[in-house]
Order: C-alpha cells, then sequence, then structure tokens
C-alpha cells in the first residue's frame, strides 16, 4: 500500500442502515454466548448484538443491520474499524515475527521512538520505553512498580471518580466500590483525593481545583495527612469511565507543581485520552503538563492488543527484569501501532478531532431538553451528563436514550459516577457526514425520552 486511503474511503457506504434489532442470528449468538461464557460478560448485558465486520466508523452485525459506531471499543479504534493501512502492515508482520520477547526488533525500537518523539512536553526527547501486557491495566501496573522502584516508597494517591484497571494494583487506584467490594482487601496505603468536578460538586470551577490540590497537598505534606511515604500520584487527565470530567483550568498544573515541591512522580494516565483522542496526542498537552510517567494502551494498537508505560530518564532505575511480561514482544502490534501514528499524521487527524468534536458538542448542546445537565469534553472525548428535573442523576435516562440510537442504528455507551452520563467516543476517522447523521439520531432520541417524562 502505497499511502494511507482518505477517510472516507474507509466506511460501509449505507451506515447506518438497520432492521431489526438485535436480529434473530444475534440473539442465537447471545444464547450460545451465556451457554458457554463467563457471567462476568458486560457489554452484551446492554447491547445484545453479535458483530461480523467492521469498517472505519461503522460495524455490521450478524444479521446485515449497519451501524454508525460512537464508542469504538472504548477509544480502542482510533483510526478506525479494520483501518487497512494498519491491516496490511500487521498481516506483514504476522508471516514474518509475531513475536520476539524484548529482543530488539526494528518494529520495535521503531516504535519506541516514534513514541518518545511525540510525548508530550520535556518526555519528548527524553523518555524511556517499558512494554508488558497487552492491556492498560498492565501498563499501570507497570507504572506502579517504577514508582516505587524509583523512590524506595510504597503509598499512593489517586482521585475520587478514577478508573485505572481491574488488575490488584489499578484496581487499588481505582475509586468504584460497587466492583472492588468483592475483591479486597486490595493494595495497602492507597488514598484517594477529591477530582474537580464542579457540576457534581455544585461549585465555582476555581473553588473546585482549590478543594481537590489542598487534598493532595494534605496526603503528600500534611505530618497527619496519612501519607508518610507517598511513592507517586496517579491521575486522569480527563476522567472517563468517571464520566468524561474535564478537571477546570489550574488542576493539572498545580497538580505539577504539588509533586514537584515534595519530590514525588505524577504519573498520568492516558489510555483513554491517548493516541488523539482529546484532539492532540496526549490529553497533557492541553494542560501543558510534563508527566513524570504516563500509561498507554488502548487506542495505540488500533485493536492489537499492546499497552506502555513512557517516562523520564530519570526514573530508569530498575534493572533487567525489574517489569517483564510474556507480550511485551508482540511485533504484530508494534507494527499496527507505527501505522495508526502515521495515519493519523497523514490526514491530520488531531485538527479533524478538535474540528468533529467541537460540532458534537454544540449538537448536544443545543438539544431541546432538560435532560442534558451539562456536556463536556475535548476532541471526541465527548459526555452528556443527564438529570432528572430535580437536577438528580438520571441514569435511566441515559439508558432509554442508547436503546433508542441502537434501534436506528447509532451505538453509544454509558458512564459516570451514577451512570448517568452518555460517551461519545467515536473512531477518529468518522466523517462530519456520519456525525451530522448521527447526532440527528442522538438529538431526536434524547428529545423523544424528554418527552415521554414530561
Amino acid at each position: 500500500m502505497t499511502a494511507p486511503p482518505p477517510i472516507e474511503e474507509l466506511h460501509f457506504d449505507d451506515a447506518p442502515n438497520v432492521d431489526e434489532v438485535p436480529g434473530p442470528r444475534s440473539r442465537r449468538l447471545r444464547e450460545r454466548q451465556r451457554a458457554a461464557e463467563s457471567s462476568a460478560v458486560l457489554y452484551p448485558t446492554e447491547m445484545p448484538i453479535g458483530f461480523r465486520e467492521g469498517k472505519g466508523a461503522t460495524i455490521e452485525d450478524v444479521d446485515g443491520n449497519r451501524y454508525l459506531d460512537f464508542f469504538a471499543g472504548i477509544s480502542v479504534l482510533n483510526v478506525g474499524h479494520a483501518n487497512p493501512y494498519v491491516a496490511e502492515a500487521a498481516a506483514e508482520q504476522s508471516h514474518t515475527l509475531p513475536h520476539s520477547l524484548d529482543f530488539p526488533t526494528e518494529p520495535r525500537l521503531d516504535l519506541i521512538e516514534k513514541l518518545e518523539s511525540i510525548a508530550p512536553g520535556g518526555l519528548a526527547g527524553a523518555s524511556r520505553v517499558v512494554f508488558g501486557g497487552p492491556t492498560g491495566s498492565d501498563a499501570v501496573e507497570g507504572s506502579i512498580k517504577l514508582a516505587k522502584q524509583y523512590t524506595g516508597n510504597r503509598g499512593m494517591v489517586a482521585f475520587y471518580g478514577a478508573f485505572h484497571g481491574e488488575t490488584s494494583g489499578a484496581f487499588s487506584l481505582s475509586a468504584d466500590g460497587k466492583y472492588k467490594r468483592d475483591y479486597t482487601p486490595l493494595l495497602a496505603e492507597v488514598e484517594h483525593a477529591q477530582y474537580p468536578y464542579p457540576f457534581r460538586q455544585g461549585v465555582p470551577p476555581e473553588e473546585a481545583v482549590d478543594r481537590a490540590l489542598d487534598d493532595v497537598q494534605t496526603l503528600l505534606g500534611d505530618r497527619y495527612g496519612a501519607m508518610p511515604n507517598p511513592a507517586g500520584v496517579w491521575v486522569e487527565p480527563i476522567q472517563g469511565e468517571g464520566g468524561v470530567v474535564v478537571p477546570p483550568e489550574g488542576f493539572m498544573s498545580g497538580l505539577r507543581d504539588l509533586c514537584d515541591d515534595y519530590d514525588v512522580p505524577l504519573i498520568v494516565d492516558e489510555i483513554q485520552t491517548g493516541m488523539g483522542r482529546t484532539g492532540e496526542w496526549w490529553a497533557s498537552d492541553h494542560f501543558d503538563v510534563t508527566p513524570d510517567a504516563m500509561t498507554v494502551g488502548k487506542g495505540i494498537g488500533n485493536g492489537h492488543p499492546l499497552s506502555a508505560t513512557v517516562y523520564r530518564e530519570e526514573l530508569d532505575t530498575w534493572g533487567p527484569g525489574g517489569h517483564t511480561g510474556t507480550f511485551r514482544g508482540y511485533n504484530v502490534a508494534m507494527r499496527a501501532a507505527l501505522r495508526s501514528i502515521e495515519y493519523i499524521e497523514a490526514h491530520d487527524l488531531l485538527d479533524h478531532a478538535t474540528e468533529l468534536g467541537e460540532y458534537i458538542r454544540g449538537r448536544l448542546r443545543d438539544v431541546d431538553s432538560p435532560l442534558v445537565g451539562e456536556v463536556r469534553g475535548l476532541g471526541l472525548f465527548v459526555g452528556a451528563e443527564f438529570v432528572d428535573r430535580n437536577g438528580r442523576p438520571a441514569s435511566d435516562a441515559v439508558s432509554e436514550v442508547r436503546q433508542r440510537c441502537m434501534e436506528r442504528g447509532v451505538l453509544a455507551w454509558g458512564g459516570g459516577r451514577d451512570d448517568n452520563v452518555l460517551r461519545l467516543l467515536p473512531p477518529l476517522v468518522m466523517t462530519r457526514e456520519q456525525a451530522e447523521t448521527g447526532l440527528d439520531i442522538v438529538c431526536d432520541a434524547i428529545e423523544a425520552t424528554a418527552d415521554e417524562r414530561i
């Protein structure tokens, strides 16, 4: 393939185009799944569809229904389903050398050098990369080990509303009691601070930031703050599962200052927000903040499992075997990742994500419905928080809107601390025409849901 194809050529032309949802084949496939697979399966419980093929920002189920995809595997398929430019390199690599532990290979070193060149702020040109396992949680586990090894300390600071994964260390940093309660005790010496969330807290942005930073300063610097040996502070630059919560100006920079003051590493979780999702390579770039380390996953491999921790050279104090993993040498995903970055660059998808995200948020803010309490996000990381007439979280309304959207061929997902946030995370290759069509359906669904409740 001589050049990456334009985004307009990636999709099913007729999506959305649906008949019965879910169709009979999807229902049969779901029954087979129920009979054979773990009851821990999540997504089909709310979206009982069996998929067959994806192209760009569109996906087809086993009954031939075609959808516009507005959640992209939860920020995984940033350059689209089955992007041919990515698929070509992955297929080629699978026929030569799929796996090589951490022996040096050209795909591995090409990707490391590329990640270093696009890393945020002062990490660019002065970083190291460690691969571990295939999931974002593995990268978070690596960052925990890195911070503890470097500082010699054990305490960890994270935030309310955080989600960092579901392995033991990552789960310890996460703040979702609903899922954690059955698996405690997890790691000791983890404390959570407030994350600035003005809409939920009912305070001005400046006050929300001050509260959050005061919490962190207490944990890091107060003799009675219950954190005698902090190894690091872990933060999402925009909370994802927590409801696409964008922190107000001053929070990330204030957090950076506090970590500098107390000589504690700042670890920024870019697993959902990275790889161009927010209109910059990393959400950290929006806040002019350089992390000491950042975790990378999801969109980096565009559907091929891969994760990494990128960190300052000074933190590279562990020795051989300090962090390992069987799939730290999955060259197929590394080739896919490099091609994904090249595709984003070739089609100026950072600017495209910025412009399309502004359009989507504008449409949601203009919808004629009291259900929409606040619309948030950066780039194609968009959230709309739903409330009832008394301002209380309206999770059932989000479920109804998503159901209406699915029945008309638009797939969206939810989130938020009370499951009352509609999340729209389409591939960066979604076209303006597709976004317009999809938002017509989304806005109609919101208005129809509101009408039923009046």
